[in-house]
């Protein structure tokens, strides 16, 4: 035992006084110094208290102990030991709960002193990121400059390497950007409409991203969680699932790394999905109407918010009115804070939206974009009076697009920017068409894609039975084809776009669902199978080609039956004569020669014969095509065999090949044919550029053999009225000369008679 009681007393060795450092600082309400500290400081006081309440034991028990009860005195002061562990414990984690506190604390103070410094790391992070990849210098991107695009921008033009903005972005930027217009936009296909309303929303709200960060550094207090949740602030509404999902790529490529997030809200895909991308509170939404109003009828918060909504666009605008998107479309622009023709604006009635105070609604810039515009002379004075939509909607005289703008809420002093030319279709589009029957279809698209098979392809269809049909043609013919078509899932055709876009040579068939506003890289040739029923998807069908300035071709496949609409579409299109598609028909199947002298001109000239077979001749072929069918798999083997031989004109002989003389061509396609036979014939089934091997022929692109030996066909009915009635006047005038000249000889023949 220690003599000194004070010792005991203390539980120190320094007598009766505690030190600074047994002093637990949280007790007693003193937080100075380093916060670091409080831990060691627990831990020490806590090994003082042990050895005093242990030394208290050990005095009691040697005064109090009794004789044989040692064992029971030991496990006595070890529960007792555990029940203090336990208490000291909880004390502990009570202490270390409140350090953590002061901590977080100090912690945040730091934070919101060092937000700005943060910020500026950030956008230094973005601006050497931003700086990657980049295309184009500093040189190149003079004409941007010129527009006063924001720097961030201009940095992501390099980066996708745009030299310079074409015409209808030229057109739009200044009065979107700089003076807060709205704007209807018109322009071909391909002129990049797309970045005409996207770059001016990322300019304004890269502008006020800047002005909110000045104003947090200049007030700090002001900044808190709530006001870092961006509210919904650009809704952008398209046709076609497709479109969308483009749109939304784009300004996504263009937003990399400016911290604006860009959200695909389309039909097709889940909804939970959809909603969880919501959450994240982008800042832009591209959508198609039906699920954006399904997604807003349910109460989504994000959409529904629209009192912060500054741009409203409305993408191929024309083409959602016709195809019936019109409801959806009207109650969506319901949900928005409308205007009445001024620039006060007032909240819509609707039940389902968020109402808020006028002050804190902001202004709205209403973008609308198509590829036609009609527009009426007092458009602007309509907007002036403010006439009601119902009213707009129902007068005859008021187009489509101008009863859409007045709902949309567009401003009498809108830009409008019309660039449609006369002939509306690209410049350096060449068209073409080939007369064919309706039988004969398949076997020219086949020559095309075998003989003329180089760069992407993509061929139309009006009706998802006949693209079901030819895509199963080609694909037993051995040609990989993909579709695309409204009644396949959404899955499924955002995958066939991609696939179309990795491949050079691809093909894909689709209806006229995805003819307008789709963009794709160096479309070379697009294939008219079946004729639009309007020349407006005409236009947009042959628009996929001949994009951003480069030279594309059309082909149209005309039957008997399509001769009268396509001379109305050309008469509609201001063309008078067309370029014939040349076709070597040495290629082509020689069924047609079994035909006799009348089929053939019947044929040529649209007519339909009568035929005279008998019932019982009927019957037989039917039994013979069904005895055919029943050797299906024989004649696939014979069809695979067929196509594993290169395609060879009828004049050709295998016996003697230098019958007509051996050309550098034909020698080299016989040394590859050659060794494709030594290989095993492995490459029938690769890619589309060497799948085919024409005999005696080069292949090259439909725009190169048009432009090599295309011919000019008269395709005006009038022009044509007017040769028609030439050559009968002609042929009576020689028949009259015929008839006239008969006479006289037999009235010379009578004299000669006479005199005899």
């Amino acid at each position: 035992m220690v003599e000194d009681p004070f010792l005991v007393l203390a539980g120190g060795k320094e007598g009766g006084f505690l030190e600074l450092e047994e002093i637990d600082e949280a007790d007693f309400g003193i937080f100075g110094g380093a916060v670091e500290d409080l831990g060691e400081v627990d831990r020490k006081a806590g090994k003082d208290q042990k050895k005093k309440k242990r030394k208290k034991r050990k005095r009691g028990d040697d005064d109090y102990a009794l004789p044989g009860d040692g064992d029971l005195v030991v496990e006595c002061e070890e529960e007792g030991e555990k029940g203090e562990k336990r208490v000291k414990k909880k004390r502990r984690s009570r202490k270390k709960r409140k350090v953590k506190e002061m901590e977080e604390k100090l912690e945040s103070k730091e934070d919101v002193s060092d937000d700005n410094v943060e910020d500026m790391q950030d956008g230094n992070d973005m601006e050497q990121d931003n700086n990657d990849g980049l295309i184009l210098g500093e040189d190149e991107v003079y004409a941007w400059r010129e527009l006063r695009l924001h720097p961030f921008l201009i940095t992501a033009v390099r980066r996708l390497g745009f030299k310079e903005p074409t015409p209808i972005q030229k057109a739009c930027f200044p009065a979107a950007a700089h003076q807060g217009k709205d704007v209807i936009g018109a322009a071909e296909t391909g002129s990049g409409k797309t970045l005409a309303f996207g770059l001016p929303i990322l300019q304004r709200l890269l502008e006020e991203q800047e002005k909110a960060m000045r104003l947090s550094r200049e007030d700090e207090s002001t900044q808190d969680e709530n006001s870092r949740e961006s509210p919904l602030r650009a809704l952008i509404l398209t046709p076609t699932r497709e479109l969308a999902k483009q749109v939304c790529d784009h300004l996504k490529e263009a937003a990399k790394f400016l911290r604006i997030q860009v959200v695909p809200i389309v039909g097709g895909l889940s909804m939970e999905k959809q909603e969880r991308l919501l959450k994240r509170k982008p800042e832009i939404v591209v959508g198609t109407p039906g699920r954006l109003w399904e997604l807003m009828s349910t109460g989504n918060q994000h959409l529904i918010k629209l009192h912060s909504l500054s741009f409203f666009v409305l993408d191929e605008a024309d083409r959602m009115i016709e195809r019936g998107h019109f409801h959806e479309l009207q109650s969506i622009i319901e949900m928005l804070p409308v205007t009445n023709g001024s620039d006060e604006q007032t909240v819509g009635t609707t039940p389902s939206c968020e109402t808020v105070p006028i002050l804190q609604i902001k202004k709205r810039q209403t973008f609308v974009f198509s590829a036609t515009l009609a527009l009426s002379a007092n458009f602007r004075k309509k907007l002036k009076r403010g006439l009601v939509t119902a009213k707009a909607s129902a007068s005859t005289d008021l187009s489509s697009i101008e009863a859409l703008s007045k709902q949309a809420g567009m401003k009498p002093n809108a830009e409008i920017v019309d660039l449609t030319k006369a002939s509306i279709l690209p410049e350096k589009l060449e068209e073409s068409f080939i007369e064919c029957s309706d039988d004969d279809k398949d076997a020219y698209l086949y020559y095309i894609l075998s003989v003329h098979g180089q760069g992407r392809t993509i061929i139309f269809c009006t009706s998802i039975a006949a693209l079901r049909h030819l895509s199963s043609i080609l694909r037993v013919l051995g040609i990989n084809v993909l579709t695309n078509h409204a009644q396949m899932q959404q899955r499924a055709r955002m995958k066939a776009v991609d696939r179309f876009r990795e491949s050079e040579n691809s093909i894909l068939v689709a209806t006229d669902g995805f003819a307008r506003g789709m963009d794709f890289d160096d479309v070379r040739t697009v294939i008219h199978y079946q004729l639009p029923h309007s020349t407006d998807v005409y236009i947009h069908r042959s628009g996929r080609t001949a994009r951003k300035s480069m030279a594309g071709c059309s082909i149209a496949l005309i039957s008997p039956a399509d001769k009268a609409k396509f001379y109305s579409l050309c008469k509609s299109l201001s063309k008078e004569n067309l370029q014939q598609f040349p076709v070597d028909h040495a290629y082509m199947p020689a069924e047609n020669a079994n035909k006799s002298w009348l089929q053939r001109n019947a044929e040529s000239m649209g007519l339909l014969l009568e035929t005279s077979d008998s019932e019982e001749e009927r019957v037989q072929g039917h039994k013979q095509r069904k005895a055919t069918s029943a050797n299906l798999q024989k004649l696939q083997q014979d069809l695979s065999e067929l196509l594993q031989r290169p395609l060879q004109p009828k004049t050709f002989s295998r016996r003697y090949l230098a019958g007509a003389g051996v050309s550098p061509l034909l020698q080299k396609q016989l040394e590859e044919l050659s060794r494709r036979n030594v290989k095993g014939s492995a490459s029938v089934n690769a890619n589309k550029g060497s799948r085919f091997v024409v005999i005696g022929q080069d292949q090259i692109e439909p725009l190169q053999a048009l432009q090599n030996s295309g011919q000019q066909v008269c395709v005006s009915i009038d022009k044509q009225r007017e040769k028609r009635r030439l050559a009968e006047n002609w042929r009576r005038k020689k028949l009259k000369e015929k008839k006239s000249t008969r006479e006289q000889k037999r009235k010379e023949k009578r004299i000669a008679k006479e005199r005899d």
